[in-house]
């Protein structure tokens, strides 16, 4: 093997924008250009050359093989050897763009059962070809793994071609890789289960779908024995609406329970931390609407990393990260003394906002058709272009082009339910609602009404004019699940 060769000048300024290109968040502006710069082709628009720089990059790859300067040990300088180190893991790394692929998809079908790699020995093989250490190989291949699933994941369960989404795939992306995935890629990989996230953002914007980009592309190193990955993606993002558990059941719900810990628990129960994988995640919703003592039980998990179950006494060990989210303002919880100073502080190591759809289409309003577009090719299953003019048509019809979405994708995702169903889209109930504040009324001024249906008459009626819970809990001050309880359903 020849020793000691090195870069030509014209190599060695390519192979250094591989370089940046390579831990430059894919998102950005900046990638790009870089993108467009080893194509060749300075200044094309966001996304478009990159194909072009996938061919550049695996022209001069081969270049070098064929030049015999295909074995990273055979360069005496360590900047070059880093350089090409690069370039090879580019080619790479996009040539087995369609094998990841198909890997994602099957384990999202598998779901908790990890899935084999048929094409790991071939990539393998390929990076000891060009002399990469075995235990190297081994850690790219999964680095790899894991910024496929973040774009798969990010690009296309966030669509929208607007500053407000193009700012939140780039959040989303540095959350996973930080702001240098250089500094993630040598430090960080195997650390971030202490770096916590808040989501932000009204109701129905896509903060599940946001943090289902994020708990799925976590590092998940690759097992030789067992021709997989040790994990499943699939099964190591753990979801759980806090809202909907009255705070008896919350505990057990997070941490589990044992047999006979209280009335009602016939069998052990393990609660969403003792199921949680080592390298998975646990997503927190309405993570503003949980009691300040159970706050303390989650900050101590937070801060110690331990947990015990209810009715146990051994402390059990957490390894994920945390996600949580909430559409309600955390500061005036905070200031109310509802959201502890002290438990913010653990949740906060980044925090993302994600935006309204009325925001996106003032941003941009051409966006309105591939967000409805992409809704409603999730609907049918499978691309559905034919219906997309039909449906736009049917709802503008309906609602105006100024219609501001109030319930935002969730509200979009039922409206195109119910023209399917309808032709048509009233966000307006169309039955009058029940007479009962006259009665009230009345009831009130004789003193015969007790605090229980008052309570319960005010919720309802505030339901019935605003149509979400969490408007109602705004308006009365009250928590989600309180104002759910005391409301009247038909």
């Amino acid at each position: 093997m020849p020793k000691f060769f090195d870069l030509s000048k014209n190599d060695r300024n390519f192979f250094r924008m591989v370089q940046d290109a390579i831990f430059c968040n894919p998102f950005s502006r900046q990638r790009a250009d870089l993108d467009a710069g080893i194509a060749g082709r300075k200044g094309l628009p966001l996304g478009a050359g990159v194909d072009k720089a996938i061919e550049a990059v695996a022209q001069r790859a081969k270049n070098l093989i064929q030049e015999g300067k295909g074995d990273l040990r055979g360069y005496g300088s360590v900047s070059d050897r880093e350089l090409v180190r690069s370039g090879f893991l580019f080619d790479l790394f996009y040539r087995y763009l369609g094998e990841f692929d198909e890997l994602i998809t099957r384990q999202l079908e598998s779901k908790e059962k990890p899935c084999p790699v048929p094409f790991a020995n071939k990539v393998l093989q390929e990076m000891k070809d060009r002399g990469f250490a075995h235990k190297e190989s081994l850690h790219y291949l999964a680095f790899m793994y894991q910024l496929r699933r973040a774009f798969f994941f990010i690009f296309k369960g966030l669509v929208g071609q607007n500053p407000s989404m193009e700012d939140l795939r780039c959040r989303l992306w540095n959350n996973i890789f930080t702001f240098d995935s250089h500094l993630y890629e040598t430090y960080l990989w195997d650390r971030m289960e202490d770096f916590s996230t808040i989501l932000l953002g009204e109701t129905g914007t896509g903060k599940g779908t946001a943090a289902a980009a994020l708990g799925r592309s976590g590092y998940i190193p690759f097992n030789e024995k067992t021709g997989c990955f040790d994990e499943s993606f699939a099964g190591s993002f753990i979801a759980i609406n806090l809202s909907q558990y009255p705070e008896t059941l919350i505990e057990s719900e997070l941490f589990g329970h044992r047999k006979g810990a209280f009335t009602g628990a016939a069998a052990d129960h393990m609660g969403v931390f003792s199921r949680c994988p080592k390298h998975g995640s646990i997503f927190l919703d309405e993570i503003g609407e949980v009691p300040v003592p159970i706050q303390i039980k989650l900050l101590q998990v937070l801060q110690e990393r331990t947990f015990i179950m209810v009715g146990d006494h051994r402390q059990m060990r957490f390894e994920g990260r945390v996600i949580a989210a909430t559409n309600r303002p955390l500061n005036e919880l905070r200031n109310q003394g509802k959201f502890r100073d002290d438990f913010y502080y653990r949740l906060c190591s980044d925090i993302i906002t994600v935006p309204a759809l009325r925001d996106q289409i003032k941003e941009n309003p051409a966006c309105f058709d591939e967000i409805l577009g992409h809704t409603i090719d999730r609907i049918m299953g499978k691309p559905s272009g034919a219906l997309h003019a039909t449906l736009k048509d049917l709802l503008l019809a309906d609602l105006g082009k100024d219609y501001s979405w109030p319930g935002n994708v969730r509200e979009l995702e039922q409206a195109i339910r119910r023209v399917l169903i309808t032709r048509k889209y009233s966000p307006v109930p169309e039955n009058p609602p029940p007479q009962t504040s006259p009665g009230n009324i009345n009831q009130i001024q004789e003193g015969t009404l007790d605090a229980r249906n008052l309570l319960e008459s005010y919720c309802t009626m505030l339901y019935e004019k605003h149509g979400t819970y969490e408007k109602v809990a705004r308006i009365t001050g009250l928590d989600r699940r309180t104002v759910k309880k005391n409301i009247r359903v038909p």
